[in-house]
């Protein structure tokens, strides 16, 4: 029996007999032997010796392939984790060395195709680490062996192992990022080009006289057919990513000449139907013309001038043309008429591989784009390029322009591209009706992956054709369109693909076509016929309204709305679920433009809205399903409070979907922002629905919830919302009990937290009375992020402290204040304040260029000071018992009476004052330190010099005459104080949060005590205490600077 048990690597130790113990267990078919084996592999990843003795392993051909394939993959994962010199545990140069030299020899000599393939991986992962400083030979090594191997070894295989290792290595340099790596590989192309040449030719020359002459070494020439691809797949990556420019290498123009006559024969072969070319020759032979074909399309994309400027590149684009034109003939011809036949009626379509024939249509397709693109779009670059490059570069355009891109060709190709290429297919006929969900879900979907359809490629040539030849396209599209677009024409088919081009060409044609009269007086009749086929033609009109809606100002839109109700009608036979999918899709597009009126849209919102959520519950593919609540979403944003009487239907849909959705995130996601786009329509009114939307919520943003890494940041913008259309009086108690949610989040360093510290404000002003209750709660976290997240959310924080005090003001008053303060001093966020502050003040005592640096900077420093500004005008007293505590309790200031401890923090407050800009946070700490007077206290009378420098600062900027005061002496006032709530709401509907944030902003003393009149009053508090004015004047009034005093007089508060 095998068994194995999991040790330590220390006391299993590496060796050849116990590495071969170990790979036989984790290649098993058991799958405790598989766990066992594979720790123990991972526990000696780091030995000595490992990947060595694992290359050992792999080029023993007598042991089972298995344990070979498993040790050749550890090497490789071993290769990306510890090859690099700066990689932690990094494999020893002496074993490097040992791998480096047993690796290529390896891959060549190794019989098995599928441990080659790995192999040759593996040597390219060495070489793009290794090459060209720590293993300069190595593709020289590569190319010896080619040219050893290219006459005929002992051995068949060498050549083809050799090619397959060459393919690979130059694979991962030519994608490598580094300019060394890529730098390296054009410097080694030139030689590796030659060789390479040399082996293509030859073996192209065997299997092609196979054919000619028919001769009987079947097997050797499918080995030289296999061979010759292997090489022109390595040629063609090699010619695009080994050369800057390619145009200027002899060897490059003569395998380009080659290449393109051998294409030319290989086409010719394949299209002849030879009955010796059996199906596997024929199938390498059609990837041969694939590979040309790429090449071609990957010049003509990397280097565009060089494409341009090597020999017969025009004739090769002329030739891709007709082979287009040739194949349009057929495949613009083989769809049948749709009035005589019905969709569905084409079960025998032939299923097999796509054509050669239409893989390189499409190619050549993609070739004419790109062609058209360096025209008319050329790739801008920073590279600096030499006076020659320029040159080459005008050169190809004009070449391009003259030579191909002419007007003629343009109209051409547009006539071509339309009526061969925009209609359907037997099989677009067959997939419509077997496979509706998937087929006009691909249809749809054609932006993403437009390259590898030959109808969606033509389309975006057509519209490049458009935009860049319309003075000579528009009207020839038009005069074509002018003789189908009536009714008398039933030609599906044909109207369905001029249709179309009208639709993409909708951005250059707005101007030429009367778009509303076609719609009044064809449009909307034809998607009423019902004869066979117009399911065609219906889809089409959605489409095209869906293209020109956006584009075209002034049309009738309840006629469109009515076109889009016709359409969505599931009892109307001709409307099957590709129409009315494809008119559900489109009407987002209808209703997104901002010429959008709702009150327009409202008649017929209950019926299209009706019929798209029953056609939700209709369709199968979530990506479907997706789009089209994306379409009730953008309903739900444009309507507005107008999308309230629809509310109950949309919302009796949304919880049986998220239901069915399951592990379907993004449709979850999806119906997230529905609801919170909902309630943003109806504000107030949606609270009803908080009982269905709560239990959403919770279910997204439970640290147990496996939805929860997918769906936390919908349902915490879905949250923010709710909260800010709550009314004031009681919320509903699920939405109050999931507060407790917040708390985990605020651990969390990352755009979570900043979305949770949102919620949390919005929480303090919709329930203040239930959060200044659990404050405690609140401020230990907070102590945690002061300092240890980024400035942003740490202002956040010192914020949010800020506003539960103004609302423990508004709602309970001095009192309130008081319950809250032992809050802030149990959970230590004022000793963190404090000691912050601290901090800055000791690094401001330093000079020069080592002076410290404090740990926060001078905006933290302006948060914190406003916190102790709030407690300081709410009540000095208390302000003062606070703080005495705080440093009392904390490790830093003095230990003896009050004064002293708070020195240093007078001096710093008052040496930031100048460093304050915010209008608000410098009236607030303003305010606070004005306060300060009423207690009469030495340590604060001391600074009536930094007070009143304070107060001329603020009074000179804040005081300015009322402009309202008609009388003729001139009233100044506090221009920071709002002399009615109302003045500051916005335009618009008020949600109720900014109602709440409003009404408590007014109360603010910031914005309600003019600033004047309370240093009057506290200036007057103070000389009282000290015994009246004369002695306030001998003892701290003549310790002032006389120009401070003049200045401050001077503004006649006194």
């Amino acid at each position: 029996m095998n068994f194995s048990i999991e040790v330590p690597a220390e006391a299993n130790p590496l060796t050849h007999q116990n590495l071969f113990h170990v790979l036989q267990s984790a290649s098993s078919s058991d799958q405790q032997q598989v766990k066992t084996g594979a720790q123990q592999l991972h526990n000696w990843e780091k030995s000595p010796g490992f990947y060595s003795s694992l290359q050992s392993l792999y080029t023993d051909y007598s042991l089972p392939v298995e344990l070979r394939y498993l040790s050749i993959i550890q090497i490789k994962n071993g290769i990306d984790k510890y090859w690099r010199k700066t990689a932690a545990n990094a494999i020893k140069k002496e074993e490097k060395e040992l791998i480096r030299s047993r690796c290529i020899d390896s891959g060549i000599n190794e019989p098995d195709h599928r441990l080659a393939l790995q192999i040759s991986i593996l040597v390219a992962k060495i070489i793009r680490y290794e090459y060209p400083y720590d293993w300069p030979d190595a593709l020289d090594i590569i190319v010896i062996s080619l040219r050893s191997a290219a006459p005929g070894p002992t051995n068949p295989l060498h050549l083809s192992r050799t090619l397959l290792i060459l393919l690979y290595v130059v694979k991962e340099l030519s994608t490598a990022k580094l300019q060394r790596s890529r730098a390296s590989l054009q410097s080694a192309a030139p030689g590796i080009v030659r060789a390479l040449s040399a082996v293509y030719i030859e073996k192209l020359k065997k299997w092609t006289r196979f054919f000619k002459d028919k001769s009987d070494d079947e097997g050797g020439a499918l080995e030289s057919i296999e061979q010759s691809l292997l090489a022109l797949r390595v040629l063609r990556r090699l010619i695009i990513s080994g050369y800057e420019f390619p145009n200027r290498d002899q060897e490059i123009q003569t395998l380009w000449q080659t290449l393109n006559l051998q294409f030319g024969e290989m086409l010719a072969l394949v299209q002849g139907g030879s009955s010796i070319i059996h199906a596997n020759p024929q199938h390498l032979i059609e990837k041969h013309l694939v590979q040309i074909s790429k090449l071609h399309l990957d010049m003509v994309k990397t280097h565009p001038a060089g494409f341009a400027l090597l020999p017969d590149s025009f004739k090769l684009a002329k030739a891709y043309w007709g082979l287009i034109c040739q194949f349009g003939e057929t495949h613009g011809t083989q769809a049948p008429n749709p009035t005589t036949a019905q969709i569905g009626n084409y079960g025998d379509v032939d299923d097999l591989e796509v054509p050669i024939i239409e893989k390189l249509c499409l190619k050549g397709l993609l070739i004419l784009r790109a062609c058209g693109k360096m025209v008319h779009s050329p790739a801008q670059t920073f590279k600096y390029q030499q006076r020659q490059d320029k040159e080459e570069k005008k050169l190809s355009q004009e070449l391009m322009k003259n030579n191909l891109l002419s007007g003629e060709f343009a109209r051409e190709a547009m006539e071509t591209l339309v009526t061969r290429f925009f209609v359907f297919t037997p099989r677009d006929l067959r997939d419509w009706e077997e496979e509706s969900d998937e087929w006009e879900k691909a249809q749809e979907s054609g932006g993403e992956d437009w390259e590898y359809s030959i109808r969606t490629c033509s389309e975006k040539l057509f519209l490049d054709l458009m935009i860049n030849y319309k003075d000579l396209l528009v009207q020839p599209l038009l005069n074509v369109f002018g003789t189908v677009a009536g009714l008398q024409t039933t030609d599906v088919m044909l109207k369905d693909s001029i249709y179309a081009a009208i639709g993409l060409a909708a951005p250059v044609l707005d101007q030429k076509l009367d778009f509303a009269s076609w719609l009044e007086s064809t449009l909307v009749q034809e998607v009423q016929v019902h004869q066979p086929g117009y399911k065609i033609l219906r889809r089409r009109i959605a489409i095209v309204l869906g293209q020109w809606l956006p584009v075209k100002e002034g049309l009738n839109r309840p006629l469109v709305y009515q076109i889009f109700q016709h359409l969505l009608n599931k009892d109307d036979q001709m409307n099957d679920q590709v129409v009315r999918t494809t008119a559900g899709r489109q009407l987002k597009n209808v209703i997104d433009p901002f010429e959008f009126v709702a009150e327009l849209f409202v008649p017929y919102a209950p019926t299209i809205m009706g019929r798209i959520m029953a056609l939700i519950k209709e369709v199968e593919l979530p990506e479907t399903r997706m789009a089209l609540l994306n379409t009730i979403s953008v309903v739900v944003v444009r309507m507005e409070r107008h999308i309230t009487p629809f509310a109950d239907q949309i919302i009796s849909l949304l919880p049986p979907l998220w239901d069915q959705a399951g592990d379907e995130h993004l449709t979850k996601q999806t119906i997230l922002g529905i609801l919170a786009a909902l309630i943003t329509s109806m504000q107030a009114e949606s609270r009803n629905y908080h009982q269905i939307i709560i239990p959403l919520i919770q279910s997204s943003i439970e640290p147990s919830s496996e939805t929860r890494v997918y769906l936390l940041e919908d349902a915490l913008d879905l949250w923010a919302t709710i909260l800010a259309q709550t009314p004031s009086p009681s919320p509903a108690p699920g939405l109050v009990s999931l507060v407790q949610h917040l708390f985990p989040m605020y651990d969390i360093a990352s755009d979570t937290l900043r979305k949770a510290l949102e919620i949390t404000e919005q929480y303090i002003y919709l329930i203040p009375v239930e959060l200044l209750s659990n404050a405690a709660l609140l401020l230990g976290p907070f102590v945690v992020l002061l300092g240890t997240v980024k400035r942003e959310a740490s202002g956040m924080v010192t914020s949010l402290v800020e506003l539960l005090i103004r609302s423990a003001d508004n709602h309970g008053g001095l009192s309130a204040i008081k319950e809250l303060t032992p809050s802030l001093l149990s959970s230590g966020f004022l000793s963190a304040l404090l000691l912050g502050l601290h901090d800055a003040y000791l690094a401001h005592q330093t000079t020069g260029p080592k002076r410290n640096i404090p740990s926060i900077d001078g905006i933290a420093e302006t948060d914190y000071l406003n916190v102790l500004a709030r407690l300081a005008v709410a009540s000095p007293s208390l302000f003062i018992s606070a703080v005495g505590a705080s440093i009392q309790s904390s490790h830093f200031g003095a230990n003896g009476p009050f004064h002293e401890s708070i020195d240093w923090l007078l001096t710093e407050w008052f040496s930031h004052m100048d460093n304050i800009g915010h209008p608000a946070h410098k009236k607030l700490n303003c305010l606070a330190l004005t306060s300060l007077l009423e207690t009469g206290e030495p340590w604060i009378l001391s600074r009536l010099q930094s007070l009143m420098t304070v107060w001329t600062d603020v009074i000179t900027e804040f005081v300015i005459e009322d402009e309202e005061n008609n009388g003729l002496t001139p009233v100044l006032r506090d221009c920071l104080v709002y002399r009615d709530p109302e003045s500051l709401r916005g335009e618009g509907p008020e949600a109720p949060q900014d109602e709440r944030r409003r009404i408590l902003l007014f109360k603010d003393p910031v914005y309600q005590i003019d600033v004047r009149a309370f240093i009057y009053e506290k200036l007057g508090i103070a000389v009282e205490r000290c015994g009246g004015v004369e002695e306030f004047q001998r003892i701290w009034v003549q310790n002032v600077d006389q120009d401070v005093v003049s200045a401050f007089g001077a503004l006649g508060v006194v």
